[in-house]
């Protein structure tokens, strides 16, 4: 059977977004305490000995964390599967480092298992980003089926939109939104880049907020303590795109009570980086062009695509083009810059839309810059994408875990090892990652300790899942991780981009039997997939 399911498009900004802006949250949610008709049916003794009562309605306190019932957290648009979630707040401390650490607070959303019967063990969403909100990726996690028989927890990461504070700041969205009518990785764009970030950091500090306690270390250590405050015994893990990097280092710093782990659109933290990004992104957009060579009929239509793509990103860096587009949503055509730079960054975007990339690549060379402008607009300008981000979270973990661990040169030599025909210029600056180092320079947060790079070592069950076409975080880092897994099974749906859960149907059902049986998933779907048929222009 052919698998030609919708795909949804995903817009990529800073960092390795896995929600499409469809997927994007809903509005503040409150006084939807209400438990489900069926949740009686979903209470476990571990929320106190012999009481019976449903996970995430009772108050209390372990240790330092505290967990507290109350309204849904508030999400920037209505999501229909929060409808009954019992809702509350966890209250942990902001640094554990320090003994005088001032308290945040964390939205907690629990959807109730579909099935009459739950299983005990619940499983917890852990978002991408760095910097989403896993309140605001319920609707990708209830469509997928992911609670057909147990309850789903997801609690906003420190940082994020419906946590207090939340390390949003809206001119950096502003300005990824006007990059596009910019010169993609010129210097001049590179200063303004920075000097929105700095921007967002002194913004962040004035409010008193420790910018160095957002980091991967401190989010790993919530999710333990929302375990315990919760009352739970054992849960599952299922982490998306940057929630999979959160999701291994959770396994090495807190194994217990860990039955499995689900990661999805793989990001080690033992290689994160502009490293990386540039071998990934080959990856996928190679094994994209592989596909289209060996259809007939795209490959007669558009021959060398690989060879196309590469040369177009040489030519357009030597000499951008500039074009007036339309876009939904905006009351004025807009201007787009295309140079060699920001063709990567729709390269890397553009496999959630693969059917349409051949025939796009062609029409930019032969001078018609139309279609890309337009999907590069339609991304960076989606309204979703204001305001939503906590860009204090992503660079505590970009500044603190990232770039001390790797050279400004080997992150230049990857790229040179990878597209030796590419202009420096370009190669300067990794895809989604543009302008990282002077960034980090600005946000100016201490290193985390050389153990968070860490691989991770485990024998807990864990499922290494992958799309063929992932040019974000590369399907050979499923076989990466799966090295120290020890009960690890790597599977790679062919013909998908980042995260599969969101647009296969294969992908979810692979993921539901695997929570089901963690060391013996169900693939048969793999057999028979096939590539969607690719677009051909008259």
């Amino acid at each position: 059977m052919a698998h030609n399911h919708a795909r949804r498009r995903h817009r990529i900004g800073r960092r390795f977004y896995a929600r499409s802006a469809a997927v994007a949250t809903g509005v503040l949610v409150t006084g939807l305490l209400t438990t489900p008709s069926h949740a009686q049916y979903g209470t476990d003794a571990s929320s106190g000995p012999g009481s019976g009562a449903v996970t995430g309605t009772v108050a209390r306190t372990v240790g330092d964390a505290r967990f507290e019932p109350g309204p849904c957290p508030k999400t920037p648009e209505p999501i229909a599967a929060l409808k009954g979630a019992r809702c509350g707040t966890l209250a942990v401390p902001e640094n554990r480092a320090k003994p005088d650490s001032r308290k945040i607070k964390l939205g907690v959303a629990i959807v109730a298992a579909a099935a009459a019967k739950s299983k005990p063990d619940p499983i917890v969403w852990l978002a991408g980003g760095p910097g989403d909100d896993a309140v605001g990726e319920a609707k990708m996690a209830i469509d997928g089926g992911l609670n057909r028989d147990r309850d789903v927890i997801f609690m906003s990461q420190r940082g994020t939109y419906s946590a207090d504070p939340a390390l949003t700041c809206p001119n950096v969205d502003e300005f990824n939104a006007r990059v596009i009518g910019l010169v993609y990785d010129a210097p001049s764009t590179g200063r303004v880049h920075v000097d929105a970030t700095r921007v967002c950091r002194d913004k962040l500090a004035g409010t008193g907020a420790d910018l160095s306690a957002y980091n991967d270390t401190e989010s790993a250590a919530d999710y333990a303590d929302l375990r315990t405050a919760l009352g739970l015994k054992e849960w599952n893990l299922f982490g998306i795109s940057y929630g999979t990097h959160l999701a291994l280092t959770y396994m090495r710093l807190h194994p217990e009570g860990l039955r499995s782990v689900g990661i999805d659109g793989i990001l080690p933290p033992s290689k994160a980086g502009s490293a990386t990004a540039w071998s990934s992104f080959r990856e996928g957009a190679d094994s994209l062009f592989k596909a289209c060579a060996e259809q007939p009929v795209c490959n007669r239509r558009y021959p060398n695509l690989k060879a196309t793509f590469e040369r177009l990103v040489r030519d357009l860096e030597a000499k951008p083009v500039t074009t007036t587009v339309t876009v939904q949503g905006q009351p004025k055509p807009v201007k787009v810059v295309l140079d060699g730079g920001s063709l990567v960054a729709w390269m890397a975007t553009a496999t959630h839309a693969a059917p349409g990339v051949p025939r796009s690549l062609d029409e930019l060379a032969h001078g018609k810059p139309q279609r890309i402008a337009q999907q590069w607009a339609g991304w960076r300008l989606a309204p979703q994408a204001i305001g939503s981000v906590s860009h204090g979270l992503a660079y505590g973990v970009f500044c603190s875990e990232w770039t001390p661990y790797e050279t400004e040169a080997q992150a230049l030599k990857s790229g040179q090892d990878t597209y030796p025909s590419f202009p420096r210029s370009v190669l300067a600056q990794a895809p989604q990652l543009t302008f990282l180092r002077p960034d980090c320079e600005a946000w100016n947060v201490p290193a985390a300790p050389r153990s968070i790079r860490d691989v991770t070592r485990s024998d807990i069950p864990t499922l290494a899942l992958s799309g063929g076409w992932d040019a974000q975080t590369g399907a050979d880092n499923g076989p990466y991780v799966a090295r120290t897994l020890s009960r690890a099974t790597v599977v790679t749906v062919p013909y998908e981009p980042h995260v599969v859960f969101a647009t296969s149907k294969c992908g979810q059902e692979i993921t539901v039997s695997f929570f089901d049986t963690p060391t013996a998933p169900n693939t048969g779907c793999l057999k028979g997939l096939e590539p969607p048929a690719f677009e051909t222009g008259p």
